[in-house]
């Protein structure tokens, strides 16, 4: 089966037009992060990376995250373009969501803004907003994309997608 990019309306981005190596954005919209009922974090500094096949990845700054609902844990990750990724628990309202953050301590240089700034799973998490518009997660569970309806796929992490 050949895949097919769906065309993007009015006001829509394409994964497909995402660029690889990807790209670093700073987000004009607010975003935030709900887990047990409490928001967990809330920015309008937030920074999204763009990358071919993915919806886009937000990080937020730790000043606007709630204090104590972050809990590092053991393992890290691997990321050509970004570097060593550590992840984290997350707290929030009575519920713990295990390994549901991540951040990039020591990124490489061209994501040097993005250091210490949290990445959180969508589907880990109550809900998760880009401005006003309340975010799907990207499917699969691997991987922490945030879909609304600006962007377009098909995604990345869906079935049948291992081999993209």
């Amino acid at each position: 089966m050949r895949l097919q990019p769906i065309r993007p309306g009015a006001g829509q981005e394409s994964v497909w037009d995402c660029p690889r190596p990807p790209r670093l954005q700073q987000v004009p919209e607010r975003l935030r992060v709900v887990l047990g009922g409490v928001t967990i974090a809330d920015t309008m500094a937030g920074w999204r990376v763009c990358e071919t096949s993915h919806p886009p990845t937000y990080y937020l700054p730790p000043a606007d995250i709630l204090l104590g609902s972050l809990i590092p844990v053991p393992g890290n990750s691997w990321c050509e373009w970004k570097g060593q990724a550590g992840y984290l628990d997350v707290l929030g309202g009575g519920k713990q969501a295990d390994r549901a953050g991540w951040r990039y301590r020591e990124p490489t240089a061209t994501f040097e803004p993005i250091r210490e700034h949290v990445a959180f799973h969508a589907s880990l998490m109550d809900s998760c907003w880009v401005g006003d518009e309340q975010a799907m997660p990207q499917p699969g569970g691997f991987y922490g994309g945030w879909i609304t309806s600006g962007i377009v796929g098909p995604f990345k992490g869906a079935p049948g997608s291992a081999g993209w």
